[in-house]
Parts: C-alpha cells; sequence; structure tokens
C-alpha cells in the first residue's frame, strides 16, 4: 500500500497523521508512506524524526484582519494543487489522507480530481476550515467526536473512529515510567504541563507562578513544564528570576519528545483542549485542568474542552478567567484530593476509543477496494 498523508502547522495536526502512519505500518509493514507539509510547520520536526520522507507545498492560512498576506494567500490557492499533483504522480499514492490544517486541501482536492481514494480525519467537536471545503470533493469523512457530525452536511461517507493516537500511549504503567524518568520515590505526584507544540504566554505564565508558589516548595511533588518553542527564552529568564531555575522537582524544556512516558508518570496534566492532547489524556486516564485556546477558528478548543467538563471529566480553566492563583489552587486540589482526582480519572478514561485503530485501518482498505471497482 502507497499512502500520502498530508496535515502539518502544529502536533495537533502532524501526531494524527503520524498515528495513521503507525497504524498502517502496523498493519502492513511494507506499505510506502510519505507526507505533505510546508516547510515552517511542525512537521519539518517531527516526520523526518519518525523516519518519513517529507514532501513540501507552498501554502499558507487566510488571515482574520485585512492584510496583504492573504493576496499571496489568494495566489497559492490558485497554484497550490498543480504543485500537489506534481507530488501526486511521482509518488502514486493508492490513498492520500489529511489530518486538517490548510495544507491537507491543495493535496485532498487534487488526489480528488485524478480519481484517487481520499479520507480526512477531523479531531475537533468543530469542523476545521478545510475539512468544510473539501466535504463534498472526499470519499470518506473520519470525526472523533459524535458532534461534529451535525456541522458537516457532506456527500462524503461520515463515520466516527475516535481520535488515533501513537501505540506508545498506554505501554507504560505509572511505576514503570517514573523509573525510566528517574524520578525518585520519595517524589508522590507528577505534575505535567504544557501548552502546545508552539507555546502559550498566558499558560506558560502562570504555570511559572504554579511552580514559584507551590510545586517547588514541596519536594515530594514534580513539576514538568514545557514552554513551546516560541516562550522557550521568556521561561527560562522567568524561572531564574523566580529562583526555581536550578529546583530539583522543576524542569523545564522546549518541547516534549517523550509525551508517553511523562504522561503515564503523571497525577496532574495541565494543558490545551486540542482534539489530540484530549484522546491522549482520556486514554491515559488522567485528571486534568484544561485551559482552551482562545485563539482559534470558532473557538473550537473550548467546545472540545467543555464536552469533558459537563461530564466531570476535567476541570476547565478559559483563558480570560485565569490567573497563576486559580491554577495554583486547581493543581493543589487535584494532587491533595486522592478522591476527586480518582473520579476525574476514571470519568475521563469513558471518553477514550477503544477501537479506533481497527475501524481507522479497515476502512482505509474498503476505501481503496471500493474505489478499484
Amino acid at each position: 500500500m502507497r499512502v500520502l498523508i498530508t496535515g502539518g502547522g502544529t502536533g495537533g495536526h502532524v501526531n494524527p497523521a503520524l498515528a495513521i502512519a503507525e497504524i498502517i505500518k502496523r498493519n502492513q509493514p511494507s506499505s510506502e508512506i510519505a507526507f505533505v507539509g510546508t516547510q515552517k510547520g511542525m512537521e519539518n520536526t517531527l516526520v523526518p524524526k519518525a523516519g518519513y520522507h517529507l514532501y513540501h507545498i507552498n501554502i499558507q492560512g487566510i488571515r482574520r484582519s485585512l492584510s496583504l498576506s492573504n493576496l499571496k494567500t489568494a495566489y497559492l490557492v490558485l497554484v497550490s494543487p498543480s504543485h500537489a499533483k506534481k507530488i501526486i504522480r511521482e509518488f502514486k499514492p493508492d490513498i492520500v489522507i489529511g489530518t486538517g490544517g490548510y495544507v491537507c486541501w491543495p493535496l485532498l482536492k487534487a488526489a480528488s480530481s485524478m480519481g484517487i481514494p481520499t479520507i480526512v480525519h477531523e479531531s475537533n467537536a468543530i469542523a476545521g476550515v478545510a475539512v468544510k471545503q473539501l466535504k463534498n470533493k472526499l470519499d470518506v469523512i473520519m470525526t472523533n467526536f459524535e458532534s461534529t457530525t451535525a456541522t458537516l452536511k457532506a456527500k462524503a461517507k461520515i463515520m466516527r473512529v475516535g481520535n488515533p493516537i501513537s501505540g506508545d500511549f498506554g505501554r507504560y504503567s505509572k511505576e514503570e515510567a517514573r523509573e525510566l524518568l528517574g524520578i525518585p520515590q520519595s517524589v508522590k505526584h507528577v505534575v505535567l504541563s504544557c501548552g502546545g507544540s508552539l507555546g502559550a504566554q498566558r499558560m506558560n505564565e502562570a504555570a511559572l507562578e504554579v511552580m514559584r508558589d507551590f510545586t517547588s516548595k514541596d519536594e515530594s511533588i514534580m513539576h514538568f513544564h514545557a514552554s513551546g518553542k516560541r516562550g522557550a527564552e521568556a521561561v527560562r529568564q522567568t524561572a531564574v528570576e523566580y529562583g526555581i531555575a536550578d529546583k530539583k522537582n522543576i524542569v523545564i524544556s522546549e518541547y516534549i519528545y517523550n509525551m508517553p512516558v511523562l504522561m503515564a508518570a503523571a497525577d496532574v496534566v495541565i494543558c490545551r483542549a486540542g482534539a489530540m492532547t484530549l484522546s491522549e489524556i482520556a486514554a491515559m486516564g488522567k485528571a486534568a485542568i484544561i485551559i482552551p485556546s482562545p485563539n482559534v477558528t470558532d473557538n473550537h478548543q473550548y467546545k472540545n474542552a467543555k464536552v469533558l467538563s459537563d461530564k466531570g471529566a476535567a476541570i476547565l480553566l478559559e483563558e480570560k478567567d485565569m490567573s497563576g492563583k486559580s491554577l495554583c489552587e486547581a493543581v493543589q486540589k487535584l494532587c491533595c484530593d486522592d478522591k476527586l482526582r480518582a473520579d476525574m480519572e476514571e470519568k475521563i478514561g469513558a471518553f477514550a476509543s477503544r477501537d479506533t485503530d481497527k475501524l481507522i485501518y479497515e476502512e482505509i482498505c474498503d476505501l481503496i477496494e471500493r474505489k478499484k471497482k
């Protein structure tokens, strides 16, 4: 099977794409898989690291405000499908799969026009712009949330499969993960905080206050934090100012590459409400404090998080209402109340989809066969 996968920009699009590639390889090790992305997104780090070839297409998103950049976007919308066709002719895929983001639009549009089977996976509760634009050109739209179907009036087949995540999530027990990370047995609770692959200033600021005022003062708690690329230097400087840079129970990094291990070790997770992240914490059954990004289309992260918080499966803090103090209180509450934490772990675990890999792989194979007839 020859598979061309596209979806880039942020880890929220790249990681499910890599997870789908992993599902295919696990079932058909001889499969040839390549990726298509832009030259600036996270795919340029994550895809080569996973061992796949990455093609590039020059495309960018539309700015919400008036901008000369939108003139360039309009031009790229016109020319990028032709570039995509060249990549398709070179690679000769049996199927093209997208996971959202503007980069998937030209490739899926081109593949559809060439009669090649096409699938898109929409992980958010509200479908993104690219998926909405492509919905009647695709063969199959896979969704994570049941509610997504209501927002799509599409000719394509729509099926709920859950969210594909790396098989490494769930591979390690809490004890195994802590041993791999070298966490002392004297540590009772592990806090993990991150604001996404690019970072989030408000989350970084609040997390640093939590470290300063709570976790750094209690050696029975270990706190891991990922600043993201954009906030790395500012976080490092603030950590020094707060006197926490050299604390043994504080670990600050730019990006977390061993997330399955760290999440397995964690008792409390502080995170954004990207669909991939929520699927990972559900699969791992982790008590979470979710802070949706306000800077996303249709406020979809808030809608993702609301699904969980309405069921008591997570604590929802909106960024506009969040302070270092309110986040600190939420972390302290979860660390100190074992019963509350256990209840939340059970409730969020109920949101995990257990047949995702099987459903995705079978549909890929079935679609290829259907299109041959």
